[in-house]
Formats: structure tokens, sequence, C-alpha cells
């Protein structure tokens, strides 16, 4: 008999996932089965999390690094940054475009109202953070002791250091050989890990969408559903036709193509919502099915992970209209620009700040003088739909990764 491929594995578990946990809800909450489903499913979805997790930081620290020594020549690294940052701005611009759109035309909001919503908001205390306070946390997040930052899992701050050291060893020139192979070395290893930590993809996939699915309450979806729908279905837009419409565009490569060769990273993301846990198996994809140079996608990738957020920018910029239309607000043209300005800062993260998403997300609601109590409405749907705008941010990543190789392969040929 054919031994099933990976991929093939991820997808029949993630649909056998998706389908226990739907099950679940057909039984009583405090029945053993379900108790003892939840436990299993939790054990087996957080020991993958947390291997993916164990390799991420070493791998993310040897990538940037090598990729960048291994970028020689000053006008290539400058080709590699300017095409890097270019793209993530083009793609988050458009993004939260799409996100503002769908909003006016679809009006998520109408017919519901803050009352219905009342409790929760008084139930929740949301932490007021200024534009100016924002950018002083998110600074003082990135310029830290490296030391604490490898320790503590602070990804930005990481990617900043390795960027640092990546460019030292430019300047050095070949005085550091034995380092530079210390890094590769490191980085050849935490690759070959990936690989044994894939193995247990399919269950852990399946585990955590068990998990995701059975712990909904199915309920509240109806109420919400119209602002769901809006979100999820621009997201896709996003995810399906403008990502794959970019990468045809600029690199000829064809969606189908990209799709095959992402899917591991793709539903990986979509269960652990979280592009940081993905950032291996994202290496994986790109490096290895994609055939992107490994210091490519060491610079690309884990820069991404951290500043990259199309899907996250866009469910902001959507989120911050839905509350204007529950609170009966009508945001001029300038206050919608000013959400978009502030939702594209907001995406990038901000490192060091405890409950980080939920804060961005004040943010941008009091940039322009909404009710900051109001993200708790968003609160019980934002597992959900933080799979799907995961999985975009993701996407994202590694089509960078092919646009800045296609980039500099031809500024060398030419």
């Amino acid at each position: 008999m054919k031994k099933l491929t990976l991929n093939l594995q991820i997808l029949i578990a993630a649909l056998l996932g998706v389908a226990g946990g739907w099950a679940m809800h057909g039984l009583p909450a405090n029945s053993e089965t379900v108790q003892w489903s939840l436990y299993a499913s939790n054990l087996v979805g957080t020991l993958f999390i947390d291997l993916l997790k164990m390799v991420m930081i070493p791998l993310v620290f040897c990538a940037i690094v090598t990729g960048i020594a291994n970028l020689r020549q000053h006008s290539q690294i400058n080709l590699v940054w300017k095409t890097t940052l270019l793209f993530f701005a083009t793609t988050t611009i458009i993004a939260v475009v799409i996100g503002i759109s769908a909003s006016q035309i679809f009006k998520p909001g109408e017919g519901l109202h803050l009352a219905m919503f009342a409790d929760a908001m008084q139930q929740f205390e949301s932490r007021q953070l200024t534009l100016s306070e924002f950018f002083t946390q998110f600074l003082h997040g990135i310029f830290m002791n490296p030391f604490k930052a490898l320790a503590d899992g602070n990804i930005i701050a990481i990617v900043a250091y390795a960027l640092l050291l990546g460019i030292a060893l430019v300047m050095a020139s070949d005085r550091y050989p034995q380092l530079l192979g210390l890094f590769e070395e490191g980085m050849g290893l935490s690759m070959q890990m990936i690989g044994w930590i894939m193995r247990l993809a399919p269950f852990g996939i399946g585990a955590l969408l068990f998990k995701l699915v059975a712990t909904q309450d199915l309920s509240l979806f109806t109420t919400l559903a119209k602002f769901m729908l809006v979100v999820t279905g621009t997201t896709l837009l996003h995810g399906l036709v403008v990502l794959p419409a970019l990468l045809f565009l600029i690199t000829r490569k064809r969606p189908w193509w990209f799709l095959r060769n992402a899917k591991e990273a793709l539903l990986t993301a979509f269960a652990t919502s979280s592009s940081n846990a993905t950032m291996p198996v994202t290496m994986r994809c790109a490096t290895q099915n994609m055939q992107v140079k490994p210091e490519i996608a060491g610079f690309v990738v884990p820069l991404g992970a951290t500043v990259n957020m199309d899907g996250t920018a866009l469910y902001e910029a959507a989120a911050a209209l839905f509350v204007a239309q529950l609170a009966g607000i009508e945001l001029s043209l300038g206050q919608q620009l000013v959400v978009c300005f502030t939702t594209m800062i907001a995406a990038m993260g901000a490192p060091g700040i405890p409950s980080a998403g939920m804060v961005t997300m004040v943010m941008v609601l009091q940039s322009v003088g909404l009710p900051a109590e109001a993200i708790a409405i968003l609160l019980p749907i934002d597992r959900l739909l933080d799979t799907v705008r995961t999985a975009v941010n993701v996407e994202g990543d590694m089509i960078g990764c092919l646009v800045v190789q296609h980039v500099t392969e031809s500024h060398s040929s030419s």
C-alpha cells in the first residue's frame, strides 16, 4: 500500500479534528468523554506548538545571521532590504483598503447596537495606550539585551540583533569564518530537527482544530455572523486572489504551484494561529519545497513574521469600522485615513506589551475616538477569526520570499 504524503496526512487530520470537535457539541459539556477528549487534544496540541517554539529561536537567529552574511555584496543587500520592505508595505496597504472598503459596502454593524453587548463591555478593562507610548514601548522592545531577548523569546528583538550581527560579519569580510560556519551548521541542525517534528504535525494540527471547534460558543456566531463573514471573506480574497495575483505578475509562478508547496505551513498557521510558532515550517516550505535560497528565506521569513501582518491589518481596520457602526458613528474620510495609518503601525505588533494584540486594537479604536471597551465584543470570536488571518500572514511571508528572490536574480543577471 502506498504511504500517504505528509501533506495528505495533515489534511486528513485537520478534517477529522474539525468533525470531531463539531460532534462534541452534541454531548453534555461535563461528560467524561468531552472532558477527556479536551484534555487529550490540549496535551497533544500544546506539545506540537512547544516543539516548534523550541527550535524557533535558534533557527531564526542562525537563519538571519547567515542570510545577511552570505549576501556579501552591498548592492544586493540593499536590493533585498528595499524589495522586502516595499513588498510588505504594499500588501499591507492593500489589505487595509480591502478591510475598510468591505466594511463600508456591507456594513456588518447595522442592525446591531452596543447595548446588546453592555455586560461584556462592563467586564472588560482596556489598557489605555497612546500612539507616542506605543512607539516608545515598541522601540524599547526592539533594542534590548540579546541574551534576555533569546531567553524571553522576543522575536523582534532577536531579529534586530541578528540583523546587526549579520551586517557586522559582512563588514568584517572573511575575518570570522569559524563563527559564520557555526551559525550555518546551527541552521542546518535546526532544519533537521524540524523534519522530525513535522512527523507529528498531523496529530498536532488535528488536536488543535478539535479543541478550537469543540470549545467555541456557536450561539454567539449567529449574532455576529455578518461581521465574521465579511472579515473571513475579505481575508480569503486577499489570500486567494490578491497575493497569488501579485506573485504571478511579478514571478510568473502559478497560484496552484504555490499552494501545493505551501500547504504544510498554511495548515500549521491555521491550526496554531501563530506566525512565530509556524516560522520553522514556513522556512522549511520556502527552502525545500519552493527552492528559495536559504539566505533569502533566512532574512525575509523572520522579518515578515514580525512586521508583515496583512491578515491582522485587514481585521483591525474592518473591526474599527464595525465598532463605529455599532456605536452609530459615521467616520469621515480623514478618520478612515487615520484608521488606515494606525492599523498599519499596530499590525506590526508590540513586543514587551502583555496582550499585545488587544492593546493595539484598543489603540486603533482610540485613534478615532471609538469606545475602547467595545473590543470585548470581539474577544469571543477573535480566536476563530485568528486562524484565517494567521494563515494569510504566513502566506504573505512565503510569497515575499519568492518575490525577493526573483527580483534579486533578475537584477544580478541584467
